[in-house]
């Protein structure tokens, strides 16, 4: 349902929001490191987040990626619409271009139930929650 680039957000997103108490910045390699992932692939991907207010950046020798407090806050629907588009929760299970209730694919009814209760799930989690599980040792980044 995914793509690998908005499951990379969403670690990245979740290692910064980590650094927030300390009110600290990270740098597109440092965070490459901890979450497993390709400098090239994740300096996109915080681009992106950057342009669309889900995390900040400051340039100099102190810049770096960073989290606010209403950032932290938000859902976590913010950053996947942000990397996969708000039209991932309404795509079909097939790819099928034309699916619909009155013109289903073999999945439709079933995929329909579970899209939408992880939409749900997108938008009840807030960034803070998902730190707060890595932060308490209940949930990885890796592995």
């Amino acid at each position: 349902m995914l793509s690998l680039t908005c499951k990379t957000s969403i670690k990245a997103v979740i290692f910064l929001a980590s650094k927030f108490e300390k009110n600290e910045k990270a740098g597109i390699k440092e965070i490459a490191e901890f979450i497993h992932a390709s400098e090239h692939t994740v300096g996109k991907l915080l681009q992106t987040l950057v342009k669309e207010r889900v995390i900040c950046s400051s340039k100099g020798p102190h810049g770096g990626f960073y989290i606010t407090a209403k950032q932290i806050q938000a859902p976590i629907i913010c950053i996947v619409e942000a990397i996969d588009g708000k039209q991932l929760f309404e795509e079909c299970g097939l790819g099928l271009s034309k699916c619909s209730a009155s013109h289903p694919c073999p999945l439709h009814n079933d995929y329909k139930k579970i899209r939408d209760q992880f939409k749900r799930m997108c938008m009840e989690k807030k960034i803070g929650n998902l730190r707060e599980t890595v932060s308490e040792g209940f949930a990885y980044l890796f592995g």
